[in-house]
């Protein structure tokens, strides 16, 4: 449970999730990866993501609850800069319009502070 309460899932991101599906007697776990759209309730009890893919050129989105005991893991598999929240709006895109920069977190933190610190000292020679 604190493993799922630590995973960074942010709109954007292409994920794998691995759920348990019973079948009669039977279990197996079946994947779903696609397109992180949603994100609700942050990290409480009831918290749940929306992840969308594309199957045989039909939309599909499932909506999983996070702390779910039928999800055995939740595989991250790429970041991707967004500037939405909430990422609807790729229903009704094609998905070639549909071009984000992929980028590492940790790169990203480091150009944004970056940025900061030569706004902040502006060259002295500039009057």
């Amino acid at each position: 449970m604190d493993e799922r309460r630590a995973l960074d899932l942010r709109p954007g991101d292409t994920v794998k999730v691995h759920q348990k599906i019973k079948e009669g007697e039977k279990t197996r776990t079946q994947i779903f990866e696609g397109l992180l759209i949603a994100r609700k309730h942050g990290r409480e009890a009831g918290g749940t993501f929306t992840v969308r893919k594309i199957a045989e050129g039909v939309g599909v989105e499932r909506i999983f609850p996070l702390f779910s005991p039928m999800i055995e893991k939740i595989e991250i598999l790429r970041h991707s800069k967004v500037r939405r929240a909430k990422l609807y709006y790729v229903r009704t895109k094609a998905s070639k319009e549909l071009r984000w920069k992929q980028v590492a977190r940790k790169e990203l933190a480091a150009k944004e502070k970056e940025v900061a610190a030569t706004e902040s000292n502006p060259i002295e020679g500039e009057k």
